[in-house]
């Protein structure tokens, strides 16, 4: 029998219409799509494993996964197996890894964006979360300069979880300022269920002028998700780069 092979593809996809990535009982996801098609032009059953979960609603413009095949992938796989994708899912490269590359297991950080706009534009609605009052970017970012100076997320974790800690490396965490709108970045080794929704409606908050800088302190202190903001709606939410030490893995 064909010794398998580990391999990797990088996708993008809209998530508006799924009920997330991991495939589930009810609901149509992102993985269950893409098994799909690949079974399909693969001829075998395919089982993918993410980089990672995303909640339903919530986009990736960088996802990684992986899976075992015992022959080389077909001709023109990329054009072939983007063609009986739906149009909200793309492939952009397939490569060889080595056998111990887990693509959840593997990643050094995840970064996420948030985006927002305060104009209304069309084109937007279905990416971005509408802002009906201007927040004070300085002020939110005062409260990320706060929040980079902790690891325990746990006010900021949907209860019933299944994670076992809550604590976080966070790396990198701020809102920028684009065309009619704000964005926040925030990148970690790990994220908790629900994190990053939670940690924007909080810094909103803080830039609305509702929560101080000592309340949201304080928040972090509770370790309590009751104490801290509303969750802000998925689309918005955009998976954007996931790390890995490609010199080690990629043949």
């Amino acid at each position: 029998m064909p010794t398998e092979v580990r391999y990797v593809l990088e996708i993008a996809y809209d998530g508006t219409h799924y009920h997330g990535w991991q495939s589930q009982l009810n609901g149509t996801t992102v993985q269950e799509a893409l098994e799909l098609e690949l079974s399909k032009i693969l001829g075998s059953k395919i089982n993918i494993m993410g980089c990672g979960r995303t909640d339903a609603g919530v986009h990736a413009s960088h996802f990684i996964l992986h899976f075992d095949y015992a022959e080389v992938l077909p001709e023109r796989f990329l054009f072939r197996i983007n063609q009986m994708l739906p149009s909200d899912i793309a492939v952009y490269d397939a490569f060889v890894v080595a056998d111990d590359f887990h693509s959840r297991f593997s990643a050094t950080y995840r970064k996420y964006v948030y985006k927002t706009h305060y104009r209304k534009n069309p084109f937007q609605s279905g990416g971005s979360l509408f802002l009906f009052q201007m927040p004070s970017v300085q002020k939110m970012n005062e409260g990320c300069q706060l929040l980079l100076k902790h690891n325990d997320f746990a006010s900021f974790c949907k209860r019933n979880s299944d994670g076992k800690t809550t604590i976080c490396n966070l790396m990198l965490a701020e809102w920028i300022e684009v065309d009619y709108g704000f964005e926040f970045h925030v990148k970690a080794n790990r994220f908790l269920r629900n994190m990053v929704r939670a940690l924007v409606g909080t810094l909103l908050d803080v830039g609305y002028g509702k929560i101080s800088l000592d309340q949201l302190e304080q928040i972090v202190q509770d370790k309590k998700r009751s104490s801290s903001g509303k969750s802000v709606a998925a689309k918005g939410l955009y998976l954007e780069e996931i790390g890995y030490n490609w010199d080690e893995y990629r043949k």
